[in-house]
């Protein structure tokens, strides 16, 4: 009779025990349907903050691109008061200290990455990580005075040589001036699109980096293991497990880093003097970017130049939005390629 009371008890704690969580949630898929409404909410947010911001600019940018019409895209010229402004100057140069700063924070990125995910000792690592972290939170107006007053001075002597060696090939050619002269003034190597990058390259690649070396260090455990078993270096076994499975990271990273150089203002202000002229040769002085065009005129702007700027920031947001796009495309295609084959 004992046991059978105790059979009983127990059985009674454990019907409690079961019915509790089924009073605490009397629809199963509650919290399920309650974090997909917060999702919805916060995805459908930032979509209608950037149409408000997409269609603000456009509404301050009407007059100015009424005006002017598609010779806002074609015109080097800025000169709104008279009728003649354009940012195709300034929409050239910024793509060129884009693609400069890319092709140097690229390598730079990728290799630091790989280094503290899998060489670098535990301690160093940490103390890699943090050193890193604490790069990115630099800001952009102190790596602009370093590319100045520092940087400026030291890397004439490479982009003579680059110029002297490497000139035949049109981006690195040298109008007025002759870089195997040594007579011949390094002025027209200062503020050139190749130090502007070379400087938006030292704030983008910290950025870029941070962001392969979390997707390195999460690659499967047991593929790397695998890659060992089958005799592979560590070299083999990046180069098959590592950078297959963080292809997606690279180009995230990529992107992100392209989008920063992109909207880069203080760091080219400081280095490259407006000139509205399109000017492909990377070693010689450049042309400002969109950024640094609005910050250099929106103080003295009229009513009409305002609405110019507008309309250039409007270019600029739409060309960002275009390459986040594009880069959220390619990582998911790269992710589905990956699952495929595996």
């Amino acid at each position: 009779m004992r046991r059978t009371r105790e059979r009983a008890a127990g059985a009674a704690v454990g019907a409690a025990g079961v019915e509790a969580p089924r009073r605490l949630y009397a629809d199963p898929g509650l919290p399920d349907r309650i974090f997909r409404s917060v999702a919805r909410g916060g995805g459908g947010l930032v979509l209608a903050v950037m149409l408000l911001v997409g269609g603000f600019l456009l509404y301050r940018a009407w007059q100015a691109l009424s005006k002017a019409g598609w010779g806002f895209v074609t015109t080097e010229a800025w000169e709104p008061d008279a009728g003649n402004f354009g940012i195709a100057a300034v929409l050239t140069g910024t793509v060129l200290i884009a693609l400069v700063a890319i092709a140097v924070a690229v390598p730079l990125a990728v290799g630091s990455a790989l280094y503290i995910s899998e060489y670098a000792p535990p301690r160093l690592r940490r103390t890699l990580v943090s050193v890193v972290d604490l790069m990115a939170a630099v800001p952009s107006v102190v790596y602009g005075l370093w590319g100045l007053f520092f940087f400026q001075s030291h890397v004439l002597g490479t982009a003579r040589w680059i110029a002297t060696y490497l000139g035949w090939i049109p981006l690195f050619t040298v109008d007025g001036a002759d870089p195997t002269d040594p007579l011949a003034t390094e002025t027209v190597f200062t503020s050139s699109t190749f130090i502007a990058g070379v400087v938006v390259a030292m704030m983008v690649a910290p950025i870029a980096c941070s962001v392969m070396r979390e997707v390195f260090s999460q690659a499967p455990v047991g593929e790397r293991e695998g890659a060992y078993a089958l005799g592979a270096t560590r070299w083999g076994m990046i180069r098959s497990v590592v950078l297959p499975f963080g292809k997606g990271g690279v180009i995230g990273g990529t992107m992100l880093g392209l989008g920063r150089a992109l909207g880069e203002t203080i760091a080219v202000y400081l280095i490259i003097s407006p000139v509205f002229v399109i000017q492909p040769h990377l070693l010689q002085n450049g042309t400002s970017s969109v950024a640094a065009l609005i910050a250099l005129r929106f103080g003295e702007a009229s009513e009409f130049g305002m609405s110019a700027l507008m309309a250039a920031g409007l270019a600029l947001f739409l060309m960002t939005l275009v390459v986040n796009f594009a880069a959220s495309s390619i990582v998911a295609r790269s992710r589905s390629g990956a699952a495929s084959d595996s």
